[in-house]
């Protein structure tokens, strides 16, 4: 299946290494397909696929929420993702 559109985030990852707490952020993407979304973790098929929605902290930094069965699974992204939520609801709905 053609990839459609990719919305960058922020992966956080917690490490302890020599009794010290580290925070590893590196830069993922989640992928809308015609009938799934993928991240680097998951794999959710669109049927399954509620709803998303973006709430900012800061000028376009924010939360991107992907509402699904499974639960909300929330994503760090640094750009405002408008556009990725309107196709997506341009083939959800």
């Amino acid at each position: 299946m053609k990839l459609i559109y990719s919305q960058p985030y922020v992966r956080v990852i917690r490490r302890i290494d020599n009794n010290q707490q580290l925070y590893i952020q590196t830069l993922a993407y989640i992928h809308l397909y015609k009938d799934r979304i993928e991240t680097e973790a998951q794999t959710f098929s669109l049927k399954n696929v509620f709803d998303m929605s973006f709430k900012s902290f800061s000028s376009n930094n924010g939360f991107l929420y992907l509402h699904t069965h499974q639960g909300v699974f929330t994503y760090i992204v640094e750009s405002n993702p408008s556009k990725f939520i309107k196709v997506f609801k341009n083939i959800k709905y």
